[in-house]
């Protein structure tokens, strides 16, 4: 006050004649105006000041205690619209040297608009050694879960419909050394790519399972590049060493010359012959995976909050969401609030696989854990935070972001497919509404079945979710005119069935993904539009030359009838005729008349003679070859590979 200039007074008290004289001043006292009390309003978060588009794709690292001066650099913001994003979550700024929390780091993050990937540090922690984390992979039947039955004395092939497994499944396989493996169990159907996408992500070795009589297979060589990719080392198992076709020689060659150096031939690949069904080179097996497992040295904290992954996500009627899961680091304890993906709940049960109770879960322990609010996805990580509100606020930064990524991806993938109105026209969408027992399941049959798309027909998935066919779907159904597909769920109820017949809703049910994509290929096929092509139906050969002359003007100018016989097929008089003369095309028009034994007739065989006339057409010569053309209405093909690969070829 003392050293503020008076129109700057002026301003603050709003009182003119203090400092300067005022002109306006009506009496020799002016009354002096009351200064207004601020008014609390919301705290709106700042615009941020960018390009239009999001940045979906940059990806930053954060970690617990990092400041706000860090988040803001590697955000591409500045300090003041950080510190303004955390005040409005409810923690202070006071500084831009304050440590962050890794929740809070992420939320920051999310309103700013970037993906995360957390730090963990592991020092000063004390570690402790840890069972290894094995994933079993290979083409479809070369005996994967039959390997892993020898090894656990189970039979769970034999309850696997069709005999192929069709999850991904986790369990702890005791040895007879007494040492304790995880084993995740991948299926081989080509469908399933993203599951041993997931399977190789999480692992710490990988056990490459190859038939000693079939080879090297696609499924085969789709395992190796996912594990190169994880950067997961690989023990090859050649199993049904025992049949009499067997040629594990003919295997080893074959994984060589696909870049794979093994112990034989000078590189650090072990392989082992096996076979499941005899029980033999088991022990071998088992000893080359411990010996991984100890030049690997693999140790994990068990002290402070877990860090888990997701391995799969289903819902049972009684207890709800169950979600089966992998401890990496941590110990995960019943009663802790989690984030997964973009759900949230507080732990209410943790099971190990043989269905029994615990108390916490320590690292490599595949456990089915209860409570959550929502289904997550398979390979979402599993966050342990410190309460219900940072839980919910977490969850729901996360959902909020998931929308905005997914519209950009929308409106991008828009941007790039630029089609031509008639191409819209033509293309029949075919909507399908999806359903299967476990979410991993639910995005693997989505997946497979948008690569039947084709340039004729596109799947449009409307919906995809787990559980039983219910009344809300067979509703949404009849909304959009969509087929309900059901893989490995039980038939709905009687009253679900019976609306879904009456709105002529068709729900199929599948077991065995061959059946479900074969049936789902050919219902494709019969609802394509097909293309026109022009056939030639029939051929004929000009025998002779009749001329019709002296008509009157009524009737027109005179005609050339040509006398033919019927050499293939047949003729049509409703088709168009084309003359060919030494191989080239001389004349192509419409049947004007067909007759046969001076009799007009529709249709003429293989083998009989007819005369015929063509509109506009009097260039006959004995000898030209006349061809019958069709429009044939082509529909595309359902074409199924060895390996189990689809598509729609049109």
């Amino acid at each position: 006050c003392f050293h503020a200039t008076p129109e700057l007074q002026i301003s603050f008290t709003g009182d003119k004649s203090a400092g300067m004289k005022s002109k306006n001043t009506k009496g020799k006292f002016s009354k002096r105006k009351e200064p207004k009390l601020a008014v609390e309003t919301p705290y709106v978060p700042p615009r941020l000041k960018r390009a239009a588009k999001s940045l979906p794709d940059k990806t930053i690292e954060i970690f617990e205690g990092m400041s706000i001066l860090e988040l803001a650099k590697r955000c591409g913001e500045s300090t003041t619209t950080i510190q303004n994003i955390i005040i409005n979550v409810g923690e202070k700024a006071d500084s831009e040297f304050d440590a962050l929390s890794t929740d809070i780091a992420e939320l920051v993050a999310m309103e700013v608009g970037v993906n995360v990937r957390r730090l963990h540090s592991d020092k000063g922690v004390r570690m402790v050694p840890r069972p290894p984390v094995v994933t079993v992979m290979g083409h479809v039947d070369h005996g994967k879960t039959s390997l892993l039955d020898a090894l656990r004395q189970t039979s769970l092939a034999a309850k696997e419909a069709g005999g192929i497994t069709q999850h991904l499944g986790a369990f702890v396989v005791g040895m007879q050394s007494g040492a304790s493996i995880t084993f995740l169990d991948t299926p081989g159907h080509a469908a399933f790519s993203a599951m041993r996408a997931r399977g190789a992500a999480v692992t710490d070795v990988v056990v490459l399972v190859v038939a000693a009589d079939d080879g090297v297979m696609p499924q085969t060589l789709e395992a190796m590049s996912h594990a190169k990719s994880a950067n997961v080392p690989i023990v090859v198992a050649i199993n049904k060493c025992d049949k009499t076709d067997a040629n594990p020689e003919r295997v080893k060659v074959q994984l060589a010359s696909e870049g794979l150096l093994l112990e034989e031939m000078g590189g650090d690949v072990q392989v082992v012959e096996v076979s499941a069904v005899s029980k033999s080179g088991l022990d071998t097996l088992e000893d080359a995976l411990l010996l991984q497992a100890e030049m690997m040295d693999l140790k994990a904290r068990i002290d402070g909050p877990a860090q888990a992954y997701v391995v799969e996500a289903r819902v049972d009627k009684g207890r709800g969401t169950l979600t089966t899961a992998i401890v990496k680091a941590g110990t995960l304890v019943c009663g802790q609030h989690v984030v997964v993906g973009s759900e949230w709940g507080r732990i209410r049960c943790i099971r190990d696989m043989a269905g029994e109770m615990i108390a916490q879960a320590t690292p490599a322990m595949p456990v089915e854990i209860e409570g959550l609010k929502g289904l997550p996805m398979a390979g979402d990580d599993i966050v342990v935070v410190e309460s219900e509100e940072r839980a919910r606020m977490l969850s729901e930064g996360r959902r909020k972001k998931k929308d905005k990524d997914r519209l950009v991806k929308l409106d991008e993938e828009r941007q790039k497919e630029p089609e031509d109105e008639e191409n819209k026209s033509k293309r029949v969408e075919v909507p399908i509404i999806v359903k299967a027992d476990v979410q991993g399941t639910v995005q693997a049959v989505s997946d497979a079945l948008k690569t039947l798309n084709s340039a004729q027909v596109v799947v449009k998935i409307i919906y995809a979710g787990v559980g039983p066919v219910t009344q809300s779907d067979v509703d949404m159904a009849q909304a959009c005119d969509a087929c309900v597909v059901g893989f490995n769920v039980r038939d709905p109820l009687g009253a679900v069935s019976q609306s879904a017949s009456q709105a002529k809703i068709e729900i199929k049910l599948h077991r065995i993904i061959y059946h479900l994509l074969e049936d789902i290929g050919n219902m494709i096929v019969e609802k394509a539009p097909g293309t026109l092509e022009t056939k030639v139906a029939g051929e004929a050969h000009v025998l002779s030359i009749f001329e019709l002359k002296g008509r009157s003007k009524a009737k027109g100018d005179d005609v050339k009838i040509a006398g033919c016989r019927v050499i293939d097929g047949r003729f049509t008089k409703s088709a168009t005729l084309r003359i060919l003369r030494s191989g080239e095309v001389v004349f192509e028009g419409c049947c004007a008349s067909l007759k046969r034994e001076q009799q007009d007739v529709e249709a003429v065989g293989k083998g009989n003679e007819c005369g015929l006339v063509i509109q506009d057409c009097s260039n006959f010569q004995v000898g030209d070859v006349i061809q019958c053309l069709e429009k044939v209405n082509r529909k595309p093909k359902f074409v199924s590979s060895e390996s189990g690969a689809v598509r729609i070829e049109c």
